[in-house]
């Protein structure tokens, strides 16, 4: 649906709906994480540290590269979820991931080098506000309005249905 305008030559804002939205900030959060590990592997030292079994000061093992997985996942998940998903759960879904989400790309801070700090930060803050995007698009969902019951209501149910 394309919004009319009344002078020639203006551009229309088209309507998005709500699950367009979140399934496009769900995207974006999945790569900014993929590509911030990616970026990560640039810092000095960590490729050796991987050559030597440690990631994060974690030794590399079936348990941590599960829990990698897991990080990727949701995110991957959300995209389809925020568009299958019907408008309650959806909402519900999205508030709560949205919420849990936060600590756990901003727990990225704490293995960030000295040198790197304005990076983690800068990256970490994207992130957030990404999220916040989420939250604040699932907590303002569009409500449809209520056709109140009984008698005096039908005039106006025959209306919407015209």
């Amino acid at each position: 649906m394309t919004a009319r305008t009344n002078e020639p030559g203006m551009l229309a804002t088209p309507t998005i709906p709500v699950q367009a939205k979140l399934a496009a900030a769900w995207t974006s959060l999945m790569f900014l994480i993929i590509y911030i590990d990616y970026f990560h592997l640039f810092q000095p030292g960590e490729i050796d540290e991987i050559r030597g079994g440690v990631i994060f000061a974690f030794d590399i093992s079936g348990t941590v590269m599960s829990i990698f997985f897991v990080v990727i996942l949701i995110p991957t998940l959300m995209v389809m979820l925020s568009i299958a998903l019907p408008a309650r759960a959806n909402r519900v879904t999205n508030l709560i991931i949205g919420s849990l989400y936060i600590p756990v790309v901003a727990i990225n801070f704490v293995g960030a080098p000295s040198g790197f700090a304005v990076y983690y930060a800068l990256t970490i803050g994207v992130e957030v506000l990404i999220l916040a995007y989420i939250l604040r698009s699932a907590w303002a969902w569009p409500r449809t309005g209520l056709v109140p019951a009984g008698s005096e209501a039908t005039d106006l149910r025959q209306d919407l249905r015209r």
